[in-house]
């Protein structure tokens, strides 16, 4: 039996739904929803998947604004939820707040780390994954110029970009990137007419390929991009069938695993530092049969080739992170 909840915030009230059984784990989506067809549905699929192998229930909100975030928690450990996971940076001072208050409920926060006893945090090698669509975006590319559209403009989202660019440049050291941001707000993640806009400027200075690492902003990129008969590439989630054969390919950020291996772990998930990556199927990119027509047989060798090259270390793809730096990139 599913209970409906009221979490009632200063600006918007937070629909909970929450399992039965006192320790059912729990989700919260960041802002953009759970149906995002990116990050945020790929979180959920994870989550979805584990309940429908395991018939068990979980406690899920979409937050409505930044404010609620740390009232989620509260609410959540209150409950008797464990574990607690968030999808989203975002939450990382909520949850430093919130953490030390609840120390036998375990938190789990992807792409943020939090230093707490309690706390498993997540972060993605997504410059690994981006490295090697960038160079399927080299290969498919007729004009030498790609693109990248990212969401919010922090660190997180020009690793992505540096990654891209990293890949295209091995396969094409002349090729163009065309770099550009959503915004700077979390507003960002979900404007898909700014998506749109976007794409098209980047395709009136040659753009034939363009990457979005935006979330729900990312369906606007892709459908301009099959609109003009460009390829695109999506991200986190498989977003090949949005617009087969348009889509290049999707580079792959398995929140879904992340969530349903903590999920799977329930109270005994082991807390600390952990990176998901290319050797852990952490990160990589989709192939299907919605874009098989779109990669060919060489295409698909060489990114092979350079995958193995990164897990084995003989190809060192730069992390923006470490530095805040793209050494083929400017942003």
């Amino acid at each position: 039996m599913t209970l409906m909840t009221r979490l009632f915030g200063a600006s918007a009230a937070l629909a909970l739904s929450a399992g039965a059984a006192l320790a059912d784990p729990a989700i919260i989506f960041d802002l953009g929803g759970k149906f995002d067809k990116s990050f945020n549905e790929s979180a959920f699929n994870g989550a979805q998947r584990w309940a429908d192998e395991t018939g068990g229930s979980f406690a899920e909100v979409e937050l409505q604004s930044d404010a609620q975030r740390e009232q989620a928690l509260r609410r959540f450990a209150e409950a008797g939820n464990n574990p607690i996971v968030m999808a989203g940076f975002a939450f990382a001072t909520a949850l430093e707040e919130v953490a030390a208050d609840y120390p036998d409920t375990k938190f789990v926060i992807i792409d943020m780390v939090v230093d707490q006893p309690n706390v498993r945090s997540i972060v993605f090698s997504e410059e690994q994954g981006s490295y090697l669509v960038g160079m399927l975006a080299a290969m498919a590319s007729d004009s030498q110029t790609v693109g990248f559209i990212g969401g919010m403009d922090i660190p997180l989202i020009r690793n992505f970009a540096c990654g891209y660019a990293q890949g295209v440049k091995a396969v094409n050291p002349d090729a163009t990137v065309i770099t550009n941001m959503t915004g700077t707000t979390p507003a960002a993640w979900n404007d898909p007419v700014k998506g749109s806009e976007l794409t098209l400027a980047q395709i009136s200075q040659g753009a034939d390929v363009v990457y979005a690492a935006a979330g729900g902003t990312g369906v606007g990129v892709l459908q301009t991009a099959a609109d003009k008969d460009i390829l695109s590439i999506g991200v986190d989630s498989n977003q090949n069938y949005l617009h087969p054969g348009e889509v290049l390919t999707s580079m792959l950020k398995r929140v879904d695993n992340a969530v349903y291996d903590a999920f799977t772990a329930g109270d005994m998930v082991e807390t600390g530092f952990n990176v998901m990556g290319l050797a852990n199927g952490g990160v990589g990119f989709a192939l299907d049969e919605n874009n098989a027509e779109l990669i060919t047989p060489e295409m698909l060798a060489a990114v092979e080739v350079a995958s193995a090259g990164i897990i084995d270390g003989s190809i060192t793809v730069h992390n923006y992170n470490s530095d805040e730096s793209c050494p083929v990139h400017q942003f």
